[in-house]
């Protein structure tokens, strides 16, 4: 019998288990979307190939257990039926994880799951120094719990109040849970911009839209949650268009791949090589001077 060549099979999805000769099978799920095609497909597997069950991982994952080696290509083949892949392991980009966004959620500011999509199709499976994660969340709610990530992308809204559509109604100032919208019956409206984090819920709430709001993409980076846990941190101001966006994540991850040693998460390279140089690359990226 040839060697098995484990390193191989964790690339493409294959973890293996403690009970010898068993894998456990990761798919590639981008922002926890399955259509019902896929469903199928996965549960057909699951009941044929598995012990008739399938686990939920903590990033919007879905694992097939106890699948025999000798059965992986029949496996593979059974779900490309399906519209099924396999999702990776090792050090390479994860799964994108992403929430319903505005698509979906009445709170949402951005489409998390199209940026999800554009994300996925740019980065899934490249080769690095570590895993590298992307999370993407649609509000201030922060569902998707953004700054966990090694990158983490948020929405928010760019506000601004037309003055001259106020009623001085002040339902502004209640629905702001920050304080930084004070009203006055008679001065009116005041948006204290050093308070205001951008979460938009006096666009949503404002009974003739005198508040108006453009979309963007707060961008946080460094996270991790593992045996030491920190907050990713933001670098520049949140972001108005994709294009900037992408520009950005594409030069964290180069600065990732760039500096990292083998085995390195992205946050250890960040403590270790230093911030300054990372920080000025993203500001560059931003400012399109890369």
């Amino acid at each position: 019998m040839a060697e098995i060549d484990y390193g191989a099979l964790k690339k493409g999805g294959f973890m293996r288990q403690k009970q010898k000769g068993k894998f456990s099978l990761r798919l590639g799920v981008v922002g926890g979307h399955l259509d019902s095609k896929a469903l199928a497909t996965v549960a057909k597997v699951a009941e044929e190939y598995g012990h008739g069950y399938v686990h939920m991982t903590s990033r919007q994952g879905v694992e097939i257990p106890f699948i025999d080696f000798d059965q992986i290509e029949e496996v593979k083949a059974k779900l490309l039926e399906g519209g099924v892949r396999p999702g990776v392991c090792g050090p390479r980009v994860r799964t994108v994880t992403a929430c319903q966004g505005s698509e979906i959620c009445p709170s949402g500011c951005i489409d998390s799951y199209s940026i999800a999509q554009e994300l996925d199709k740019r980065y899934f499976g490249r080769e690095l120094p570590h895993k590298f994660k992307f999370g993407v969340t649609g509000c201030m709610n922060n569902c998707l719990k953004a700054e966990e990530n090694d990158v983490g992308i948020k929405g928010g809204y760019i506000i601004e109040l037309k003055e001259d559509e106020c009623i001085k109604c002040g339902v502004c100032e209640k629905a702001c849970r920050e304080n930084a919208i004070l009203f006055d019956s008679e001065k009116g409206v005041t948006l204290l911009k050093d308070k205001c984090n951008n979460c938009g819920r006096c666009v949503k709430s404002c009974p003739t839209s005198a508040w108006k709001g453009e979309a963007g993409y707060i961008v946080s980076f460094g996270g991790i949650f593992g045996n030491r846990i920190q907050k990713g941190e933001t670098v520049v101001p949140i972001i108005k268009d994709k294009e900037t966006l992408f520009r950005v994540t594409d030069a964290a991850i180069n600065w990732f791949e760039k500096n990292a040693k083998p085995s390195e998460r992205f946050r250890f390279t960040l403590d270790r090589v230093g911030e300054e140089s990372f920080r000025a690359e993203i500001k560059a990226a931003y400012e399109n001077k890369s």
